[in-house]
């Protein structure tokens, strides 16, 4: 390319970028006027960011300004823009991007583009940000965002990596890192620049519909992970940086009731003390957005929650980054929770509780002809719509999309189809968790010549992929989506002289199974996402318990794979010789589960939540509090507990030494915890450290979890895992019920303990 002459100005070089690296037909620039001249400090790559935000935000009308505070949903620029997907419709693109000035689109899961490929992801994303900057009076880039939760995941041909629920079965937080990497790579290069994740709720009552998009039903495990999802999908490294979204801030996890988006109702000191720490964690790991919560917390719609979005998100957390709203929840503070007496009102109120830009996907007239009587009413201030226009600039210049628009549409499938595959199947392999292996049934050895595999979940691709997978609510009917079931792993990885036979029906395979030497029978739930996946009854379904109950009368070993969203009771299907817990595995699901049966990995995967042994005992969760009931269950009283996992070799974890025995409130200590593998195969060993209060001002479980570690131990070696522990994890909420304490650590004696034990370490905090 010859040498464009240094003179050119930004926008033109924006333009014929597009046109060079992607095949986009770049509209002519136009002429710049005396509102974006090509000198403009704005457009200056070398200036301060605060700066180029100054000069911009005072070239821009009240229009344009509240105009970029709405994001609109893609189907209203596709085809007749009106859910009816196809191609871009140039009208809608003019309307929504130039007439409404929108700072954001979103594809919703379920919204690809007319062909769903990496390359016409990246076509897509390329026009429509042509369309922005070329057209529009000032040329501002957009953010483009999209729900990529297990991989990218609403692409065919992407790897889908395990939900976050598995993820938070591996206690691996560099695992997930190497996995957000990866999907960093491959949002990037289909030009999009919003990443609405990682989750950070803590997974508190198994009934609810996004049970599964939680890592672990613990503060510092979830806030853990969390923490390092953030950290690599902002890491640009690879040439393009994304901003992650930090959601659903705050309190969505354990409505009332169990169903999706039902209020909910926490004590100061529950809500302090154990769902507000995982966002926390994730936020100071640099978030460059929140998302707010759906729901109600105590009685406040958190889209209206002038606390938590900004008393304790900007005030105590120090975020300063964008807050986006959830789906239409700005309109909702109208028509369904009915606090705000018009649109505009809604709008004033969940701008002045901290919400900088709306998700309101469908109409764009309606929100800027709103938010404009809002601040006609005095209802918005002037300033405070600047300080939201500031944030949502500001963030669009840390991305670099005023240099770096567009990519090229040509790599697209390169970087995206099958990639790191081998990672795939490791996340899935670390994920899973054995949980019963009567008389060593796995793996299976040379004595296993035949084996029968059966149930509903043992060879469908959509099943065990789960919810926002292509499709919201799961891969849609007849879309064929690449990956390995488990029957295609176990007939891949069997050894020599071992026949698998499948047998779709359960009474074919009852009676094959009595010529054959084991069974594995695939169980679990079908996808779905949100409200439609709430399950008042976490079972398995009685037809699948039967089935498992017909091959157990045969005599023969049966194994169970539970490919599902969250544990389900199991009922008669408890008891089998074998049973594992893949979860939702992802593309590579089939081949992890074979490496695990056929012993060419060893299990490492443990319980990042409770397992209720029976219906009616949700919400299980090991940090029950203690108290004088006496009940049957009515204590923790789980199938599974917290922590629980077999592996193929054995481990022992003695007490932890401290590196002293007296500390203060702001110290950290550094915990050393002596580990061995007794057996004779290599594994992966998790030490989760605990500490307990033996006698508190107000109630503390039992025990929590203050840290972990993940070590590998070759067969017969010894190892010391360290663990450091902040003593501000020992903080508990003081004062009488109406909680009107604050966190603190409290002078006294604490215990360490480490995996299982029951006894442990002593030290005091002065």
């Amino acid at each position: 390319m010859h040498r464009i002459r240094r003179h050119l100005t930004a926008l033109g070089s924006l333009a014929l970028l597009c046109t060079a690296l992607t095949g986009v037909t770049a509209a002519p620039v136009p002429a710049a006027d005396s509102q974006a001249a090509p000198d403009a400090r704005y457009l200056d790559a070398r200036a301060p960011i605060p700066d180029r935000v100054a000069d911009l935000l005072r070239r821009m009308t009240l229009p344009e300004k509240v105009g970029q505070m709405d994001q609109l949903a893609l189907v209203t620029v596709q085809g007749t823009c009106n859910w009816s997907g196809g191609a871009l419709n140039d009208a809608c693109l003019h309307d929504v991007l130039v007439d409404h000035a929108a700072g954001s689109i979103l594809s919703g899961g379920g919204m690809p583009p007319q062909v769903n490929s990496p390359k016409d992801w990246a076509d897509l994303t390329n026009q429509v940000q042509n369309y922005a900057i070329t057209n529009s009076r000032l040329h501002i880039p957009i953010l483009y965002g999209i729900d990529a939760v297990h991989g990218h995941n609403n692409v065919l041909g992407a790897t889908m990596f395990p939900q976050q629920i598995g993820m938070g079965a591996t206690w691996d937080p560099a695992l997930e890192g190497q996995v957000e990497q990866s999907t960093q790579r491959a949002v990037a290069a289909t030009g999009i620049n919003w990443v609405f994740g990682p989750v950070a709720e803590v997974a508190r009552d198994q009934r609810w519909g996004r049970y599964y998009e939680a890592f672990s039903e613990d503060p510092l495990l979830t806030g853990t992970m969390a923490a390092s999802a953030v950290t690599a999908l902002q890491d640009g490294s690879s040439g393009t940086r994304l901003a992650a979204s930090v959601k659903h801030f705050a309190g969505y996890s354990q409505p009332l009731n169990g169903h999706d988006r039902v209020p909910a109702d926490y004590s100061a000191r529950y809500l302090q003390d154990t769902i507000l720490p995982a966002y926390h964690q994730a936020v100071q790991a640099g978030a460059l957005s929140v998302m707010a919560d759906s729901g109600a917390v105590n009685g406040v719609p958190v889209t209206g929650s002038h606390y938590l979005l900004t008393d304790v998100l900007r005030g105590q957390y120090h975020f300063d980054g964008v807050v986006v709203s959830d789906w239409s929840d700005v309109r909702n503070l109208q028509t369904a929770y009915h606090v705000a007496a018009d649109y505009p009102e809604a709008i004033a109120k969940a701008v002045n509780a901290g919400v900088d830009m709306a998700m309101e996907p469908t109409n764009a007239a309606d929100f800027s002809s709103s938010a404009l009587i809002a601040v006609q009413r005095g209802l918005i201030s002037p300033q405070r719509i600047d300080q939201a226009v500031s944030r949502i600039l500001t963030m669009k210049f840390r991305l670099g999309l005023f240099e770096h628009p567009y990519v090229d549409a040509s790599k697209a499938d390169a970087v995206v189809d099958g990639a790191d595959l081998p990672l795939a199947r490791r996340a899935a392999t670390e994920s899973s968790v054995l949980l019963r292996n009567q008389n060593d049934v796995l793996p299976f050895g040379a004595g296993v010549h035949k084996l029968v595999v059966t149930g509903p979940n043992a060879d469908n691709m959509a099943n065990q992929l789960g919810g926002w997978s292509i499709g919201w609510q799961g891969v849609p009917s007849g879309t064929a989506v690449p990956g390995t079931t488990v029957l295609a792993g176990l007939k891949a990885g069997a050894p020599a002289g071992t026949t698998v036979d499948y047998q779709a029906d359960p009474t074919a395979a009852a009676t094959d199974l009595r010529s054959a030497d084991a069974a594995v029978v695939v169980v679990g739930n079908t996808p779905g996402a949100e409200g439609p996946n709430d399950q008042p009854d976490p079972s398995l379904a009685p037809d699948q318990q039967a089935e498992v109950a017909a091959l157990q009368a045969t005599g023969k070993p049966v194994v169970v794979v539970v490919v599902a969203d969250r544990p389900l009771v199991l009922g008669s299907a408890a008891n089998t010789a074998g049973l594992l817990m893949a979860w939702l595995p992802g593309t590579e699901g089939g081949n992890a589960v074979a490496d695990l049966l056929y012993g060419k990995a060893n299990p490492s995967g443990r319980m990042p939540v409770s397992w209720p042994k029976a219906i009616g005992n949700e919400p299980e969760f090991y940090t029950q509090l203690p108290g004088t009931n006496g009940g049957t269950d009515s204590g923790y009283s789980p199938l599974f507990a917290f922590g629980a996992g077999l592996s193929y070799t054995q481990y022992r974890i003695d007490a932890p030494a401290l590196d002293r025995d007296t500390v203060r409130p702001d110290a950290t200590l550094k915990v050393s915890v002596p580990v061995a593998n007794t057996g004779t195969t290599a594994g992966d060993l998790v030490v989760p450290v605990y500490a307990a209060e033996p006698v508190s001002q107000v109630l503390t479980p039992a025990k929590w979890l203050v840290g972990f570690a993940r070590v590998h131990l070759d067969a017969g070696a010894t190892a010391t895992a360290t663990v450091s522990v902040p003593v501000s994890l020992l903080a508990h909420t003081q004062g009488d019920v109406n909680g009107d304490g604050h966190p603190g650590v409290t002078p006294g004696q604490y215990t360490l303990l480490a995996g299982d034990a029951t006894t442990g370490t002593s030290f005091t905090v002065r």
